[in-house]
């Protein structure tokens, strides 16, 4: 394994419900997972139907050590967690983290109001991974291996939901998914996050057009990715949380403006990879 490797690879990068079909075949269909491969360690954000496929293959791959981050826990953040595999497997170790409910519920209490009947047949002491749960609050700075530094950041979603900027290597990735900005305004807490970023990863459930229609949504638009890379510095933009009414057309149609503004922009789809 090459250790200086800073990889991210999207599992899903879909918005509020898995979709398939014709229409969806270049970018997929898979609701938000991204895997940050840091060195010899693997992180993955959200828990999406992308987590089943990413277990299947971090398994194969040898890995038994896992930490994932909750952006928030709706259902198209959280409906993949039953399905992955290490949590089954005795030889794994699973560390879950979220802050967007602290003071409300813990991370442990999240899990277990999610995996029990009746809306899941089994409860998580089923699973035979070593499992721990992680709270902490918008603004802590975490440190899941000494190596790794993870910035947090409060954004503006229903029921709240935490942006993440990972540091390692001399190397940044922000992930930024489930927030809605203010038209004329960037959020002072994105910029922080994203600032002189090599790799900005952003909602972009809509479009500026769009975005009259869906105030309270708690999503946000491509153009504003492009403002906020464009204040801060940040490298490239990664377009994630795709409409599932948004077509492989439609995607590609946001793709060509979106680089005609900003040239590192792209509309991540299911299975990419980068190399920061």
């Amino acid at each position: 394994m090459n250790e200086n490797v800073f990889r991210v690879r999207f599992w899903g990068v879909r918005g509020s419900l898995p979709v398939s079909g014709a229409e969806f075949q270049q970018y997929g269909g898979n609701t938000i997972c991204i895997e940050m491969q840091v060195g010899q360690h693997r992180l993955l954000f959200d828990a999406g139907s992308g987590l089943m496929p990413a277990g299947q293959t971090l398994r194969q791959e040898g890995v038994n050590d896992f930490n994932l981050f909750f952006s928030h826990c709706h259902y198209d953040h959280i409906i993949g967690l039953p399905y992955f595999s290490a949590l089954f497997d005795p030889h794994a170790t699973v560390t879950l983290w979220s802050g967007h409910m602290a003071g409300r519920m813990s991370t442990r209490q999240i899990i277990g109001e999610f995996m029990r009947p009746p809306w899941f047949p089994v409860e998580p002491d089923i699973c035979r991974a070593s499992l721990n749960a992680r709270d902490f609050r918008a603004g802590d700075v975490l440190e899941p291996y000494a190596d790794v530094s993870i910035k947090t950041g409060k954004l503006f979603h229903p029921g709240g939901a935490i942006g993440y900027r990972v540091e390692w290597g001399g190397r940044a990735v922000a992930m930024i998914t489930d927030t809605e900005h203010h038209p004329g305004t960037l959020d002072p807490i994105v910029l922080e996050l994203i600032e002189n970023c090599d790799l900005f990863i952003y909602d972009c459930t809509y479009t500026d057009d769009e975005m009259a229609r869906h105030v309270g949504y708690g999503h946000s638009s491509w153009q504003q990715a492009v403002r906020l890379a464009k204040s801060a510095n940040a490298k490239r933009i990664a377009c994630i949380h795709h409409s599932p009414l948004r077509t492989d057309s439609a995607l590609n149609a946001i793709d060509m403006a979106a680089k005609a503004q900003f040239p590192g922009t792209f509309v991540a789809r299911d299975g990419q990879i980068i190399d920061v």
